[in-house]
């Protein structure tokens, strides 16, 4: 005989309360009241647990029974079914796409620059992990990237936009590898499909003539020492702006006028050797008097800890009057477009700038460092800038060996 609502409200005699098909009500001694479904599968008997009554009325433990008997028609075992269901959720629940990308980042975090690394991470906390970051990546569809990296764009960072995709697609590739998904539904998303053509725009870099100018201002900037030291260094050396910023005293042998940057801190991963000029020397011993006791050569004021922020340089530039017209980077830019002006050797000022050589074949047997020809470059470069703080020299061609 079925049970009935009124039956389960004033069952007192602990044992098996039948239902039908399987289903019961086990009364424990305890008290507890705990739905069931006995079944058969594979030649075994097994049974389902369907919760407790009454927080799982008669009706729901019944259409709860209904949907295994289906399973059991259609050749499969419910109880395995419910296993593998909740091993899922787990799995998923572990694996959303910030957990995932957090272990991409980890992963790759030995083949990156620290700044690099941060900035990929910060750019996805700020634009995907917000929305999408505590879905499982499983179940992430490629139209709600898509809509994500087109909402970047739509500010006018078009670049980030394609950064970001590049970054998801990316996470997900290592999601496969490492078997955290079965397969990467974003293969198929391309930023030339996604995203508007953009007109690439090369950094703004100081002109010769402006560096009258430009010197002069920074000899009279009143802003951080750090800052103006850091600048000049960074146009004595024409380094990257990041190897600048976090240059490290133990990197230096000043007895020696060599900066030796080690190859995590270089985009190329390639330890960098860099001669230092009289004038370049002279920047460092006046930043021995600021920071010589600290790890960093050019600290940030506000955190001493911490290098001068990325944004330091080109704010400086900004408050000199140079904003639009001049970037950090851009001095790389003067410097090779001078110094190939004045017929230095091309091989020597691509070294200088730590370009690798692109001709494969020819960068096999083309090593040399050219440390003697920069040392010579570096320190003509350094008195062509000095020359150029009165204006008065206009090109100081290089003199024949």
């Amino acid at each position: 005989m079925a049970l009935t609502d009124a039956q389960l409200r004033n069952l007192t005699e602990p044992g098996k309360h039948f239902d039908g098909g399987g289903l019961y009500l086990d009364l424990t001694k305890a008290g507890g009241r705990y739905w069931r479904l006995k079944y058969r599968f594979g030649g075994k008997e097994k049974l389902l647990a369907f919760g407790t009554y009454p927080a799982v009325s008669l009706k729901a433990a019944r259409d709860k029974a209904n949907e295994a008997r289906k399973t059991l028609l259609d050749g499969r075992d419910p109880g395995a079914q419910r296993k593998a269901e909740k091993a899922k959720i787990v799995h998923e629940t572990a694996n959303t796409l910030e957990a995932v990308s957090r272990d991409w980042l980890a992963h790759q975090a030995a083949r990156w620059a620290t700044i690099t690394h941060d900035r990929i991470e910060a750019s996805l906390k700020a634009d995907i992990f917000p929305a999408l970051g505590a879905r499982p990546v499983a179940g992430i569809k490629p139209g709600e990237i898509m809509a994500a990296v087109k909402k970047i764009e739509a500010r006018g960072a078009a670049e980030q936009a394609d950064r970001v995709l590049k970054r998801i697609k990316a996470v997900y590739r290592w999601a496969v590898t490492h078997e955290r998904i079965e397969s990467n539904p974003m293969v198929d998303l391309m930023p030339s499909e996604i995203l508007k053509p953009r007109h690439v725009t090369h950094r703004a870099a100081l002109a010769d003539s402006d560096l009258p100018a430009f010197l002069a201002k920074l000899a009279a900037y009143q802003g951080d020492p750090n800052t103006v030291h850091a600048l000049r260094l960074l146009m004595l050396t024409a380094t990257r702006p990041g190897e600048t910023r976090g240059a490290r005293w133990a990197e230096f042998d000043l007895d020696a006028a060599l900066w030796i940057i080690p190859a995590e801190r270089m985009k190329m991963k390639i330890e960098h050797r860099v001669p230092l000029s009289t004038q370049a020397l002279d920047v460092l011993r006046t930043m021995q008097t600021l920071s010589g006791g600290r790890e960093l050569v050019f600290p940030s004021p506000t955190y001493p800890s911490k290098p001068l922020s990325e944004n330091t340089f080109n704010s400086a530039l900004a408050n000199m009057g140079f904003k639009g017209t001049a970037t950090a980077h851009g001095f790389r830019a003067l410097f090779s477009t001078v110094a190939n002006e004045c017929n230095w050797n091309p091989d020597a000022i691509e070294r200088q700038l730590a370009h690798l050589e692109k001709n494969g074949v020819r960068a096999a047997y083309h090593r040399s460092t050219y440390l003697e020809d920069r040392a010579k470059l570096m320190q003509w470069w350094a008195n062509y800038l000095d020359g150029r703080k009165t204006g008065k020299v206009l090109k100081m061609k290089k003199r024949a060996a």
